[in-house]
């Protein structure tokens, strides 16, 4: 399960890495991101985009962050899961079935569900609660 933690909080900080400029400038920018949230989110009124963009970014690095140190696990597994399955279901309704299929969307929705659950997690804030508590 360690491993799976640390993929999914990988695969959050990376997006999150490209989107503010970290991988460098020719690997995506804050305003291009605001432009293919808009392209994502084609349903929602264009006054929102920016708090979308903002709200998905900084639930990434939460989300990302938890999971690296194992806190709340459980919890964070299943708001991953169900951010994933948001943006999944975005990207299907605004660009078609098949789009959604082309990234790795809906593996890191079914994996974090998968994470939500496991009934221990070793190696783990929650483990070392747990064993404290027994």
């Amino acid at each position: 399960m360690l491993l799976l933690r640390v993929a999914t909080a990988v695969n959050f900080l990376s997006a999150v890495a490209i989107r503010l400029g970290f991988w460098g400038a020719n690997n995506g920018t804050w305003a291009e991101f605001l432009a293919y949230t808009g392209k994502v989110n084609s349903f929602a009124p264009a006054a929102l985009i920016p708090f979308l963009a903002i709200a998905a970014t900084s639930l990434e690095v939460l989300f990302a962050i938890l999971l690296l140190i194992g806190y709340k696990i459980r919890w964070v597994a299943l708001s991953s899961a169900i951010l994933t399955l948001i943006f999944a279901l975005s990207m299907t309704y605004s660009f078609g079935p098949l789009s959604a299929l082309s990234y790795s969307v809906w593996v890191d929705s079914t994996s974090a569900f998968l994470l939500a659950t496991m009934p221990y997690y070793r190696w783990s804030i929650d483990a070392m609660q747990t064993k404290t508590i027994k």
